[in-house]
């Protein structure tokens, strides 16, 4: 069975970071706009009135300072993109010792431009390590908390990643399990049926064998092309397991009577493919094999609130131990196909019918 191979993480990052584009625009944007409010109200307003205040000169200040700003964060905002990939520790260093560079290099863009547009002198002029000082710890800062932030948005969209990665793992080992638990069905009642073909042959009724081996063969056409995953719809299900009572009805004739009844409003609820099979391939074998006058077998299925409940009962020969799980690979298969598939969440009990026989019933989510 071909089993899709998984992509890497280098293959699964690139497609999360795409999905990150829009949400890191949207910060940048807003982020800077609010930079720029902040300064205003702050710094700006409290002096506009005030003798030789040069208002235009400090807001096209405020917009160099921020459009160099932005620039300089989305440059960060590159670099993260690139190192995340590394060791945690080594990501946080490099990550904050170019929050310190790129903090520098703001602190002096926004120093000059002050110098230059606001007080028309040379860029440098009249710099003290006071006021540079200043300055630089509100820069660093700056560049500090869009570094955390860019590092919080990406890590998070690596583990997000790999989170992902790992559940179409689990998913996919899951599926491959009740393909494997589903394909297993398969060879055992062949061997049966096989088994009573040849029988067949072997008393000379080769017209029963060869309309029984015809029956076998639209049966595995259909389980192909109708039921190749791991679940199905109850009434595909039931037009499945009337192909295989069709090829036993061959080999038992009028000994074998079946009864089906089933509300119409579950027909579309979702169960494990090749489910009844093997329950029905149970109740041949211990209430019309071992009596001469064969016996019947009753298919029912309901809704009890949120949940799908069936029954496949027989008027054979009443187990001694029920509740165990003797009765072979079919039901012990069904029991694990069915753990995979619900996680636990089913129910599996078998009884002795109080008019005789055995009742196996199996309740399972309602999922449509």
């Amino acid at each position: 069975m071909a089993v899709k191979p998984y992509e890497s993480t280098l293959e699964i990052e690139p497609q999360a970071f795409s999905k990150q584009s829009h949400q890191f625009w949207t910060l940048q944007i807003t982020g800077w706009l609010g930079y720029a409010v902040v300064v205003f109200l702050a710094i700006i307003r409290p002096q506009i009135g005030q003798t030789g205040f040069n208002l235009s000169g400090q807001l096209l200040n405020l917009i160099l300072e921020t459009f160099s700003g932005f620039v300089l964060s989305y440059l960060q905002w590159q670099l993260i993109r690139k190192i995340v990939h590394l060791p945690l520790k080594k990501t946080l260093l490099l990550s904050f010792l170019s929050a310190a560079s790129l903090g520098l290099v703001f602190n002096v863009i926004k120093l000059s431009t002050y110098k230059m547009v606001v007080y028309q002198q040379q860029w440098n002029e009249a710099w003290d390590m006071l006021e540079f000082g200043g300055w630089l710890l509100f820069s660093l800062s700056t560049m500090f908390v869009w570094t955390s932030i860019y590092f919080i948005m990406l890590y998070n969209t690596k583990l997000q990643g790999e989170h992902e990665m790992l559940l179409r793992a689990q998913t996919a080992a899951k599926d491959a399990q009740l393909q494997m638990l589903r394909y297993q069905l398969n060879p055992h009642f062949m061997f049966n049926t096989m088994n009573a073909i040849s029988t067949l042959i072997y008393k000379n009724d080769n017209d029963t064998a060869n309309e029984m081996l015809d029956k076998l063969c639209e049966f595995f056409r259909y389980s192909l092309d109708k039921n190749d995953k791991s679940k199905t719809t109850l009434q595909k299900e039931l037009e499945l397991i009337e192909l295989y009572l069709s090829i036993e009805k061959v080999r038992f004739g009028e000994r074998l009577k079946v009864e089906i009844a089933v509300n119409s409003e579950v027909l579309a609820c979702q169960v494990p493919s090749m489910l009844l099979q093997p329950l029905v391939e149970n109740a041949i074998k211990h209430a019309i094999e071992l009596r001469k006058s064969g016996g019947e077998i009753r298919i029912s299925a309901q809704q009890v609130a949120e949940r799908l409940l069936i029954e496949v009962a027989d008027n054979g020969q009443q187990q001694s131990a029920p509740a165990s799980d003797g009765f072979g690979i079919g039901l012990t298969n069904t029991k694990a196909r069915l753990s995979a598939m619900f996680a636990g969440n089913y129910h599996v009990n078998i009884a002795n019918a109080e008019q005789g026989g055995t009742v196996v019933s199996i309740s399972i989510p309602f999922e449509q």
